[in-house]
């Protein structure tokens, strides 16, 4: 055997002394006497033996698409991706979404296989929706932990982060991967890495983008000839028509421009590294009044000492985002005025219809009402990493969270909006604060022998949040001047009950955790976890929970049979099964019995306050707990050029909370919080990346993902403290206001045996001679029965999609670049409500309808029927990115510079007669429905990087 000398090129030298310089330049090395072959390897390529010879040797390694990242973070530390052996995804810098990013989650759209990110319309300052592998319970709720260098907070801390400051994400997706952190892991990890500082020369970078938006897509509502054609046709009295020529939804909406600023600068010694940043992020939205800034400012430090022994590394980070709202609201009441009705009366003053009771004009709404937010985010951290004795270290983490969040609403002493008119001034004002405070202590233990490897972590972890709040509002006011900032000097005569209102609430976390990971003979590789979780939420009888994992990894590829076949490069099989916890959506008394307003009572001359109990008490309230079995297989064959990951998983989400219905007595109060029901999700993953071409001038990379997902209820009942809580069929999803009459609303269903939100409907058979839809009589029993479980109902479509994918190509040549991200859903259904509220002719002398509601003829929607039930598969381009690198040689102070153009929702192709088919896909009741959204929008960006020298 030949004995070998192993470089790890640019980052460090084993077994050789050498002085290392730049990529593509020289090495100068001196090895030992006996040495024969040098071992050239580095993050990202495929490591080449080569043979030592006298003189100049030229290297070159080819990059290997399953090293790319060659260390994922886990949870509670890191692993070399080869040891992983559970399912996480990691999306790096370089495949980030280009464009006008206002927040991180739309930077891996598409980009991972189970990780769905929907974006809901495009109103300032919304973030998307993300779900991992699914919706994993009702109330309990399935957003994931988000973990950000340590400190780990819910989806709004991504908020408090520059997109630009990101480095990678790490999804942790199945339950092997996440149980290590117990009840906050059931739904999923994204765990972020923000940059770090590096020693050497100091830089200075800067990252901007300007977008520029438009509405992609409206509804076609009648214009006023139209209206007054149809209006005359139908016998509307002629006091309807108020002489107007109106384009609601132009007036309303305008073009939209946002800008996205990042200066950051660092730097360092050996010893010393850091790096600050500045961001500013300015939306102005498409419809009039609405709009978001984020102003960040983040510094980070690493400082070694004790001979390198220990390592200190800080984060800090503080935002103040700032909200101006004019949300869906607006945009809907765009849709249902009258085209004839005027902004404006002769004398200047807004329109309103004294004929119609509640009227408001929308465009006076817009522009009238103060109706905003302030949020100032802080978020600091510490961790100090003491190596004690060689592979033993001891670390300890502390953060501390805090957010102020201030809304206020102030509509004028003249306003002419519903729910303000005639009160002289209505104004409101909120104030929400959270205090959240975590620390770990942990101990890691790394050892090998022989072909042996393993290393042991336990971990003591505890956290607290504290949250704390004050609403009150007046009306009545002398003068607008000081809007929501003087309620003292409204009308207290005009007071009522819930004006003034406050909380206060506290929640803590306990926990201790630890973990094994075993190597033998870099084949076989194996994890176990445990981790056991006391929390302050729930029920003395179930405030502990263990939550345990195990997986096990087989690299195929290592064993004799497969060592240097020249098809197959790499292949490793995985397995794995564990437990997790929810406790999302529960507050700290949901297990005790509570008290509160009930109305009022006039005796003696005097308006009494009434209270009851309002929440009966359940000391057996408990952790939803979520078991998932996953296996997958890592593979890379034809010299590297195609890889990917096959997976397979099965969960079952047990103790499902969910709010039941109890006899009054043996229970103080109608309904009760417990842990009832399960459901169950399974489904295929598939990535794979292909390298179609390469070259010196051109690089030509495939790569794609496609997921396949099945959700079903399986239960329902249960029994709580001797009485049955028996369901089969639960109502999920209501028509609301949007024109389904409150009594027969019922639209989306929890149906034991069924996919998760089945669309529970009855069957349009047309319309008859008078405007009236005809319902087909299912059961034939001669009438149409309207309730939750009427035999004239039936399953008609799902609201999730069956499958969701991506393909994501890229194409360099030379220094220009071009990325694509398609994306697509298939196999589910919407019901579009909104279409159903704008096809009800019976309205048209008080609204406006669409312009196909005459060919439909309905005058009423009176039934929730699928004659407004639709396929919501879709395929659409997302985001297309052409970057051009410049050569910067001849100018001085530049190190490099890109400039980039992006344009996002370019097209989508789907039959889907709604604004957009992509909704809300969060498992909340109305999951499916299209109520109406914030119009989605078409952007065009242009992008520049630099980085100074």
């Amino acid at each position: 055997m030949h004995r070998q000398s192993t470089i790890l090129f640019v980052l460090f030298v084993l077994a050789v002394s050498c002085k290392v310089q730049k990529a593509n330049q020289r090495l100068h090395l001196t090895v030992n006497a006996n040495a024969t072959t040098l071992v050239f390897s580095s993050i990202g390529y495929t490591a080449k033996e080569v043979a030592i010879t006298d003189g100049a040797m030229n290297v070159s390694l080819e990059a290997n698409a399953t090293q790319l990242s060659d260390v994922v973070v886990v949870g509670y530390g890191t692993s070399r991706r080869k040891d992983v052996t559970g399912a996480v995804a990691r999306i790096s810098e370089k495949d980030f979404n280009q464009g006008a990013v206002t927040n991180p989650l739309q930077q891996i759209a598409g980009r991972a296989a189970g990780v769905n990110i929907t974006v809901v319309g495009n109103e300032p300052g919304v973030a998307p929706n993300i779900r991992i592998r699914g919706i994993t319970s009702l109330i309990g709720g399935s957003d994931p932990l988000v973990v950000v260098d340590g400190i780990q907070g819910g989806l709004d801390l991504l908020q408090q982060i520059p997109p630009s400051e990101i480095e990678s994400f790490d999804i942790l997706k199945d339950a092997s991967a996440t149980a290590i952190y117990g009840s906050r892991g059931a739904a999923g990890v994204v765990l972020v890495t923000t940059k770090k500082g590096k020693a050497g020369k100091s830089f200075v970078e800067y990252n901007g983008t300007v977008a520029f938006e438009a509405v992609a897509k409206q509804y076609e509502v009648l214009n006023a000839a139209e209206w007054r054609a149809e209006a005359a046709k139908r016998g509307v009295a002629s006091t309807a028509d108020y002489g107007g020529n109106t384009d609601w939804f132009k007036e309303l909406t305008r073009n939209g421009l946002t800008h996205t600023h990042n200066l950051a600068f660092g730097g360092g010694t050996s010893s010393l590294t850091y790096r600050a940043s500045v961001t500013a992020i300015n939306q102005t939205g498409i419809v009039l009044n609405s709009g978001y800034k984020n102003y960040i400012a983040r510094f980070q430090a690493t400082q070694k000492a004790l001979d390198n022994k220990l390592t200190l590394t800080m984060n800090a980070s503080t935002n103040v985002e700032q909200n101006e709202w004019n949300g869906p609201g607006v945009i809907q009441a765009s849709y249902t005025r009258r085209p004839t009705d005027p902004i404006y009366n002769a004398d200047g003053s807004y329109f309103i219809d004294p004929l119609s009771f509640g009227y408001t004009n929308p465009y006076a709404r817009a522009k009238e009402i103060i109706d905003g937010r302030e949020r100032n985010g802080l978020f600091a951290s510490l961790r100090a990493d003491l190596e004690i004795i060689k592979g033993l270290n001891l670390a300890w983490f502390g953060s501390w969270r805090k957010n102020s969040d201030f809304s206020g609403f102030y509509a004028g002493r003249a306003t002419t909006i519903e729910d303000a008119r005639n009160q002289k001034g209505l104004a409101s004002k909120n104030t929400n604060q959270s205090n959240e405070k975590l620390t770990n202590l942990s101990l890691v233990y790394r050892k090998s022998v022989g072909r042996h490897s393993f290393d042991v972590t336990g971990v003591y972890e505890w956290q607290q949040g504290v949250y704390d709040g004050f609403s009150a509002q007046g009306r009545g006011f002398v003068n607008d001047f000081n809007s929501f900032n003087a309620l003292q000097s409204s009308d207290f005569s005009s007071a009522r009950p819930g004006d003034v209102s406050s909380y206060k609430s506290d929640q803590t976390l306990v926990s201790f955790l630890g973990r094994i990971n075993y190597a033998f003979a870099n084949r076989y590789n194996a994890t176990l976890s445990f981790r056991r979780d006391g929390s302050s939420k729930f029920g003395a009888n179930n405030k502990w929970a263990n939550f345990p994992s195990a997986s096990v990894a087989w690299k195929i590829s290592e064993e004799d049979f497969l060592k240097g076949n020249k098809y197959i490069n790499d292949l490793k099989l995985r397995a794995g099964f564990g437990i997790t916890g929810n406790q999302q959506g529960l507050g700290p008394l949901n297990s005790v019995r509570l008290v509160g307003p009930a109305g009022t009572t006039f005796f003696g001359g005097a308006v009494i306050p009434n209270y009851a109990i309002t929440q009966n008490a359940n000391p057996d309230l408990r952790w939803e707990t979520r078991q998932m079995f996953n296996v997958g297989l890592d593979f890379a064959i034809l010299n590297n050029r195609l890889s990917g990951t096959i997976e397979y998983f099965n969960g079952d989400t047990k103790d499902l909370l969910f709010g039941y219905g109890v006899p009054t007595p043996p229970f103080p109060y109608n309904s009760i919080l417990a842990n009832v029901g399960t459901i169950n999700n399974q489904g295929i993953e598939l990535s794979l990346n292909y390298k179609a071409y390469t070259s010196r001038d051109w690089d030509v990379v495939l790569a794609g993902n496609f997921t396949a997902n099945r959700t079903k209820v399986t239960s329902l009942s249960g029994q709580l403290n001797g009485v049955d809580l028996k369901s089969d069929t639960v109502r999920w999803g209501n028509g609301g206001t949007t024109g389904v009459a409150s009594t027969n609303d019922g639209i989306s269903y929890l149906i034991t045996g069924q996919p998760l939100g089945s669309f529970f409907l009855f069957k349009n058979a047309g319309v008859d001679a008078y405007g009236n839809q005809i319902i087909t009589d299912i059961n034939k029993n001669g009438n149409i029965d309207q309730g939750d479980l009427s035999g004239d109902r039936y399953i008609a479509g799902q609201v999730l999609p069956k499958f969701t994918y991506a393909f994501t190509p890229t194409v360099r040549y030379k220094d220009l670049d071009v990325a694509f991200v398609f994306r697509g859903a298939g196999g589910h259904h919407i019901y579009n409500a909104r279409r159903a509220q704008l096809s009800a002719l019976g309205n048209l002398g008080q609204t406006n309808v669409l312009k196909t509601a005459p060919g439909i003829g309905i005058n009423n929607v009176e039934y929730a029927s699928d004659l407004w039930l639709e396929k919501g598969d879709f395929f659409r381009l997302d985001n297309l990115t052409a970057g051009y690198r410049f050569k910067t040689g001849s100018i001085k102070y530049v190190e490099s510079m890109r400039l980039s153009v992006t344009a996002t929702n370019l097209f989508v192709i789907s039959g889907y007669e709604g604004m957009d088919p992509e909704l809300r896909q969060d498992g909340g009741a109305g999951t499916g429905i299209d109520f109406g959204i914030f119009p989605r929008t078409r952007t065009i960006a242009v992008g520049l990087q630099v980085n100074f020298k």
